[in-house]
């Protein structure tokens, strides 16, 4: 529970609203609008160095000072509770999947990104018109590389990006799957097209046709794909839970001043019974999903199988924060869906979070056999 914080997370988490309260709202209140400055950017970063956010994120061998599983989900939901644009450029590039990478990956890629000098994408998402998922034949101590990825978040200002790739043997026998890097202007590699979703991400839909790429390149091994695509894809996971809670706090704080507020009936709508009851529903919600998640970060930093119980926690949590923004727009009343208004712009980025790192209804399935068929998660 989030009352049952250790005494030293506790003074992480008063540092981080001091902040927020100091210096991420000050910086705002300067925006023009919804785009964010490189000067801004820079002063957050800066600020946020000085305040040890910044390497919370990053390992040890890279100047970091790594926080664990719990207090990273603490921060996160209280960047969420700010709402603010500005939060984005708290923590350090994080190594994400090249996490264990060696050789020439860790000197050509991992290295670069952790300096700010690369940034990488995933590659998961196949099309639903594919034929067959992406593949690669080995040809010597080189992978050919034909498929689509159609979902490659921030694909198109990407260095690079480490795909899930299906391995053949150079004689048609399977080989197992592969995270690989894969070069944007490498030969071969072509952005189909560029479009935005709904809460404004940017993404790319991109192809590889005979991409030759050596087998260096790969992640760790050969067979080893699926599970380390999963593994990072868990990570996102509890990080968009925390969000969806931080989200849902925003909002309830964001009712309760309308509720409380003068109403031209002459009542604040919060005296209507009717309405105290939706709020309430509200909060319910809140309690519940805050108490799966910071139990769900709890058992990820015990390093105990944590599969279940995220998937549990992602598909409670967005769905939650769902109805709540939907229930705050009907609270709010119609100027709650002109574009600007802050619950217009929650309610399109909180769709978003039931379809990333996998839609709520393929998760329960996933979960259902997890439990059915492996004999995993808990209660």
């Amino acid at each position: 529970m989030p009352e049952l914080l250790s005494k030293e997370t506790i003074l992480v988490r008063d540092s981080a609203e001091a902040f927020v309260n100091d210096v991420l709202l000050p910086l705002e209140a300067e925006l023009e609008d919804d785009s964010v400055p490189d000067e801004v950017k820079n002063k957050v970063r800066s600020a946020s160095q000085q305040a040890g956010f910044y390497y919370k994120t990053q390992p040890t061998e890279f100047g970091g000072k790594p926080a664990g599983v719990l207090e990273l989900t603490m921060l996160r939901e209280l960047w969420a509770q700010a709402n603010s644009p500005l939060t984005n450029y708290i923590f350090g590039p994080g190594p994400g999947i090249l996490h264990a990478a060696q050789g020439e990956l860790k000197d050509n890629y991992l290295d670069p990104v952790m300096r700010g000098e690369k940034r990488g994408a995933f590659g998961f998402t196949e099309p639903d018109t594919a034929k067959r998922p992406s593949w690669a034949r080995i040809d010597g101590d080189t992978l050919i590389i034909n498929g689509q990825k159609s979902y490659v978040t921030g694909g198109a200002t990407a260095d690079f990006v480490s795909a899930l790739i299906n391995v053949e043997n150079e004689g048609g026998s399977k080989a197992g799957t592969a995270m690989v890097v894969i070069d944007r202007e490498a030969d071969g590699v072509t952005i189909e097209r560029e479009f935005a979703s709904m809460e404004g991400g940017g993404h790319v839909s991109m192809t590889f046709h005979d991409v030759r790429v050596p087998i260096s390149r790969v992640i760790g091994k050969i067979g080893e794909g699926m599970p380390r695509a999963l593994g990072n894809i868990g990570n996102v996971r509890l990080m968009i839970s925390a969000q969806a809670t931080g989200m849902c706090m925003w909002v309830i704080d964001f009712v309760e001043q309308h509720l409380l507020a003068p109403h031209r009936s002459g009542t604040p709508l919060g005296e209507r019974e009717g309405v105290r009851m939706r709020y309430a529903d509200m909060r319910i919600e809140t309690y519940a999903a805050r108490s799966a998640l910071y139990r769900t970060a709890r058992i990820a930093e015990s390093e105990d199988n944590d599969v279940n119980e995220t998937i549990a926690t992602k598909v409670f949590c967005t769905e939650a924060a769902g109805r709540a923004v939907d229930m705050a727009v009907q609270l709010v009343g119609g100027q709650a869906l002109v574009r600007g208004h802050p619950l217009e712009a929650a309610y399109r980025k909180v769709r978003s979070l039931r379809l990333t790192e996998g839609a709520s209804d393929l998760l329960r399935i996933n979960l259902a056999k997890g439990n059915l068929e492996l004999r995993k998660g808990r209660l």
